[in-house]
C-alpha cells in the first residue's frame, strides 16, 4: 500500500510540474534538429583540437553542457517569439502557441537546463567554455531574438556569431584556450549562416512581412536578397579554403569542401537566375547538408591524414 501511494504521489508531482504539456512539447522547444547540427560542429571542433581521440569523459561532459545550454537558448527563443509565432504559418504549431506549454513553464524549463548546462561545463570541463557558452546563449536568446531580429535586416549577419560559436566551444573544452584554428571554424559557420537563412526568409517572405519583421527579403526585396545569397556563397567558398591554406587540413578536405561549395554555388546561382517556386527551400535544405558534410569531411581528413 505504501509503495502504491508513493507511486501515485510521484505521478501527482510530475503531473503538476508538466501541466498539460507532454515531453514532446518540451523537446520541441529545444529545436533538437538545430541543436544536433550545432553539436556536430562542436564535436568536430573538439576532435580537431587534439592529436588522437579526445578524452571520452571530458568530451561527453562538453557535449552535454553545450547541448543543454543550446537547448535552453532555443527554449528562450520560443518563449520570446511566441506572439510573433502565433501569426506566422511556419511557427503557429509550436507548443506555446497551441497552449500546450505555458510561458512560465517554458521559462522555468529553459532556465533549468541552461543552469544545469553551465554547471556541467564549469565543474567537469572548464570555466572558459562555460562562460563562452553563456555569452552565446545571451547573444542568441536576448540580443538576437529581442533586439536584432526586430531592428535591422542585418540581424542574421550580426546575430549569426552566436550560432557560429559551437566549434570554438568544442575546441576550448579540450584545450582551455582559444586557438586561431578554432576561429577559422567559427568563421566558416559565420559566413555560411546568411545564405542559409536568407534562402528560408525568401521562402517565408510573406510570413515575415505580415509580422513586420525586417528580414532582408522584406526590406530590400527578393531580387536583392538572391544577389546577397550568391555573393555570400562565393565568400563562403573562399573562407572554406583557409583550413587547407593554413595547414589545418589536407587534400581530402580541399577536395571535399571544393565539391560542396561548388554545389552550394550552383544552388545560389540557380536561385538568382533560374529560380522557380521551390528553389529557395531547396537551397535552404542543401545548405544544411552542406555544413553537416563539410564538418564530417574536416573530421575525416583530421584522422586519416593528420
Amino acid at each position: 500500500m505504501s509503495k502504491t501511494m508513493t507511486q501515485v504521489s510521484s505521478r501527482g508531482v510530475l503531473s503538476a510540474l508538466m501541466g498539460d504539456a507532454g515531453w514532446r512539447d518540451y523537446y520541441q522547444v529545444t529545436k533538437p534538429k538545430v541543436v544536433m547540427l550545432l553539436l556536430l560542429t562542436a564535436l568536430v571542433g573538439a576532435c580537431l583540437a587534439v592529436n588522437g581521440l579526445p578524452p571520452a569523459g571530458l568530451l561527453l561532459a562538453a557535449m552535454i553542457g553545450i547541448g543543454l545550454m543550446s537547448s535552453g537558448a532555443a527554449a528562450y527563443n520560443h518563449l520570446l517569439d511566441r506572439e510573433i509565432d502565433a501569426r506566422m504559418m511556419r511557427t503557429r504549431g509550436r507548443p506555446l502557441v497551441r497552449g500546450q506549454l505555458t510561458a512560465m513553464r517554458c521559462f522555468s524549463f529553459a532556465t533549468l537546463i541552461s543552469v544545469l548546462g553551465f554547471a556541467v561545463l564549469a565543474l567537469w570541463v572548464n570555466m572558459l567554455t562555460a562562460w563562452l557558452t553563456a555569452v552565446s546563449l545571451v547573444g542568441y536568446a536576448l540580443i538576437y531574438t529581442l533586439y536584432l531580429k526586430r531592428a535591422t535586416p542585418q540581424n542574421i549577419v550580426i546575430g549569426g556569431l552566436a550560432g557560429a560559436a559551437p566549434p570554438l566551444l568544442g575546441w576550448t573544452a579540450m584545450t582551455g584556450n582559444v586557438d586561431p584554428h578554432s576561429l577559422l571554424l567559427v568563421l566558416i559557420v559565420f559566413t555560411w549562416t546568411p545564405p542559409h537563412f536568407w534562402a528560408l526568409a525568401i521562402h517565408r517572405r510573406d510570413d515575415y512581412a505580415k509580422v513586420n519583421m525586417p528580414m532582408l527579403p522584406v526590406t530590400h526585396g527578393v531580387a536583392f536578397t538572391k544577389t546577397c545569397i550568391l555573393l555570400y556563397t562565393v565568400l563562403l567558398g573562399l573562407v572554406c579554403l583557409l583550413p587547407y591554406l593554413t595547414g589545418m587540413s589536407h587534400e581530402l578536405y580541399l577536395l571535399g569542401s571544393s565539391l560542396l561549395n561548388g554545389a552550394f554555388l550552383y544552388y545560389a546561382w540557380r536561385l538568382k537566375f533560374k529560380a522557380d517556386s521551390g528553389d529557395a527551400m531547396a537551397t535552404f535544405k542543401f545548405s544544411i547538408v552542406h555544413l553537416m558534410l563539410l564538418f564530417i569531411i574536416l573530421l575525416t581528413d583530421h584522422y586519416l591524414l593528420a
